[in-house]
């Protein structure tokens, strides 16, 4: 585990704080700009790219925000338990998750899948999330002492789409995340917390370039009805508005941030 932010008190309190995992690049790193501009403590978590990491982490202390970086592999039941621990220690009670992190592995189809990669794909986009949750939970629901929160889990179309010939595993796993939104609103609705998704459809990030295809919304876009691919600030503004007090009465919820394409 490691803290960074320069000048950073060992706590901070009357401030909302976010843990975003898997934010520092893409999407991750467009809410964490869009939560600062709100007022909001950012933690960054991150599994390996320290430098964008830290290099977030100094632009939002630049633009007067409070920011760290945590190293944690979500995949890895000790360190999420770990990276919550950080962030309390950080910013005192967490109000927000979002649930940012996955991997992508490259195009195949089904039948030449080994074990192992759908053990890597599940254990961060599915076992990992749902490790997040449930220390999320612990700490904001009323049932415990909290004091409520919101959840956003980063979803994707493919659940819906199935993505043949590519990410097969990728989309079943995201499908995981879209059950797993439903069923724990309603299972903590009634105890201050909110857990709705966001399903992104093709946008310019470097996933892509994890599937082997860095160029790949330039080749799909045309299946797109708007017939262009979309930006990390796009989606980060839907994920801003289920967390953010707008949405109070929105929870087991989705919002499609695909330009029609599902």
């Amino acid at each position: 585990m490691r803290r960074v932010g320069r000048g950073l008190p060992d706590k901070l309190t009357d401030v909302k704080s976010i843990l975003i995992t898997g934010g520092s690049r893409g999407i991750g790193a467009a809410t964490a700009r869009l939560a600062v501009r709100h007022g909001c403590a950012v933690c960054i978590n991150y599994r390996q790219r320290r430098e964008s990491a830290d290099s977030l982490v100094r632009e939002l202390e630049s633009a007067g925000g409070r920011a760290i970086a945590i190293r944690a592999d979500i995949a890895v039941e000790a360190e999420v338990s770990a990276l919550f621990e950080a962030c309390d220690r950080a910013f005192g009670t967490l109000t927000a998750l979002v649930n940012n992190a996955g991997i992508l592995e490259p195009q195949m189809r089904v039948d030449g899948m080994a074990m192992d990669r759908l053990h890597r794909v599940f254990a961060t986009n599915v076992y990992g999330a749902f490790a997040c949750a449930r220390e999320a939970v612990k700490r904001m629901s009323t049932r415990y002492g909290g004091g409520g929160g919101t959840i956003v889990n980063v979803s994707s179309v493919a659940s819906g789409l199935g993505s043949p010939g590519e990410y097969v595993d990728y989309a079943a796993s995201k499908g995981a995340l879209d059950t797993l939104t439903i069923g724990l609103a309603r299972e903590v609705a009634d105890e201050g917390i909110r857990v709705n998704a966001v399903r992104a459809g093709v946008i310019y990030t470097e996933m892509h370039a994890s599937g082997g295809e860095p160029g790949r919304v330039d080749r799909v876009k045309g299946s797109v009805p708007m017939k262009r691919g979309g930006t990390p600030e796009e989606v980060a503004e839907a994920i801003w508005w289920l967390l953010s007090d707008r949405s109070s009465y929105t929870t087991g919820s989705f919002i499609d941030v695909s330009g029609g394409r599902s």
